[in-house]
């Protein structure tokens, strides 16, 4: 009899590629709506010169609140919604590599974290023009100039108004530094994401199949899933959180130096300003992870092709 503490994994040979994609999209699109707001004050917190403006993540959280409304929380969130496709890019390059490497090594390890290194790869290549352009719209506000540029006009960010913010950023970004102007930060960004995506899915599937073995058989194998999901976020962002400070420094200070911009750092706010937005990153991924680790599941379950919806017990 099948061992319900061995948690069979859907590979890609496994789905219905339309149902995969259909829902996918769908499930991403709630996820980003939820979390949202934690990554703009993530980055805020990172940007902002000790704590000139902000004490901490709930007091960003209302300041922000207070200052614009829930529409300040989403400042740069249509322009964000891009981000969709690099997400898909990203989970069919995942599954693909995942494929590609089972070839050479049937080590879970070795799949996962050459596969989550590999869709980061190709997902930040599509994601960085427009993290660039949404991350000068966060720091738009009311008041003390944040970022390198301020959009002209009101700051409502509603309608119309929110798309003549975007062309606005974009026309400023062009003059400043032209097309490359949209890849500042990509290294820095390869180097925070990689990493974090390589040690995320390692650690959630270890993760998981340690909870196996302390939880009762007759535990769904969801309920691992949802714990690890959050275990491995919170491990990866502690390990990665140095680098992402740096990267969105990088991108909207306009530096042009990941090393001048770690020295500078470390000489204005010394180590524990390469932990700057931390709480923030932790909490936005905590809620989100079990969402994106319950609905990926869940997703994959429901792609499955016919013939194998009964076949074992995922």
């Amino acid at each position: 009899m099948e061992d319900k503490r061995n948690i069979q994994i859907i590979e890609w040979e496994h789905l219905d590629k339309k149902k995969f994609y259909v829902f996918g999209v769908a499930m991403t699109m709630m996820i980003r709506v939820s979390v949202y707001p934690f990554t703009l004050i993530r980055t805020r917190l990172q940007v902002q010169k000790g704590k000139s403006l902000y004490h901490g993540t709930f007091d960003a959280f209302i300041k922000i609140l207070r200052a614009d409304g829930i529409t300040g929380l989403y400042r740069g969130f249509l322009v964000n919604t891009f981000t969709l496709i690099s997400g898909q890019c990203y989970v069919t390059t995942y599954e693909l590599t995942r494929k590609f490497v089972a070839d050479y090594s049937q080590s879970n390890t070795v799949k996962s974290l050459v596969a989550g290194g590999s869709a980061s790869l190709v997902a930040q290549s599509i994601t960085v023009p427009i993290d660039v352009v949404s991350q000068h719209l966060m720091m738009q506000r009311k008041g003390e100039k944040m970022g390198r540029f301020q959009v002209r006009g009101n700051l409502e960010g509603q309608g119309i108004v929110a798309f003549g913010q975007t062309k606005d950023i974009i026309k400023q970004i062009l003059r400043a530094d032209g097309l490359r102007g949209f890849y500042r930060g990509y290294v820095a960004s390869l180097l925070t994401y990689i990493p974090n995506s390589a040690v995320w899915w390692p650690f959630y599937h270890f993760y998981a199949e340690q909870l196996s073995y302390l939880c009762p058989k007759e535990c769904p194998h969801i309920v691992f899933q949802a714990i690890s999901g959050p275990l491995a976020a919170a491990t990866a962002s502690i390990l990665t959180n140095p680098m992402d400070v740096i990267r969105t420094r990088v991108q909207v200070e306009g530096k042009n130096s990941i090393i001048l911009t770690f020295r500078q750092l470390m000489a204005e706010e010394g180590p524990w300003g390469l932990m700057k937005g931390l709480s923030a990153r932790i909490i936005s991924a905590t809620p989100s992870t079990i969402v994106i680790v319950v609905g990926y599941e869940s997703l994959k379950k429901l792609s499955l092709r016919p013939e194998l919806v009964d076949s074992r017990h995922w």
